[in-house]
């Protein structure tokens, strides 16, 4: 089973650092969309990805554009968007699923977010706060789709 991470226009370092740590962590190849807030190299993503960058598939996007066409037919795109009314519990995630995570600050660009709204999914949570961080909410959504597809390929018990 393959999962896709996918960064729209991320901001903060740290956070694309988390998600690469959780993407490495669970096998899950990253796509990271242009324009971002900061440089491949900067250090602060570096340090929060630990020493993980080398077990890790990142595939950069000049554009969404850019992205669609590259990924056209290989699997379904499931946007995690506090705009969208479905529960991101109450979808199938089958393989080649792509979550596909917004900016920090704006989200998902309107436009493409009204095009794909079907397989638009949201991550409850109390009203009048605008959303959780993008780092946790890419942990939230990996791992339900990890526990559809019972932890594929991942070692799931630990010895004392």
């Amino acid at each position: 089973m393959n999962l896709n991470i996918v960064l729209a226009n991320p901001q903060i370092p740290q956070n694309t650092g988390n998600v690469a740590r959780t993407c490495a962590a669970t096998g899950a190849a990253l796509h990271l969309i242009k324009p971002m807030g900061f440089a491949l190299d900067d250090s602060k993503m570096k340090r929060a990805g630990l020493d993980y960058w080398e077990k890790l598939n990142v595939t950069v996007h000049d554009s969404f554009a850019d992205f669609f066409a590259h990924t056209a037919d290989m699997g379904t795109y499931w946007f995690f968007e506090t705009k969208s009314a479905k529960n991101y519990c109450d979808v199938t995630y089958s393989d080649n699923a792509y979550l596909i995570f917004g900016r920090e600050d704006t989200g998902i660009p309107d436009d493409i977010l009204r095009a794909h709204y079907d397989t638009a999914v949201r991550i409850p949570m109390r009203a009048g706060l605008r959303s959780l961080n993008m780092s946790n909410s890419v942990a939230v959504g990996v791992y339900e789709v990890l526990r559809q597809w019972n932890f594929p390929q991942l070692l799931n018990y630990g010895n004392l």
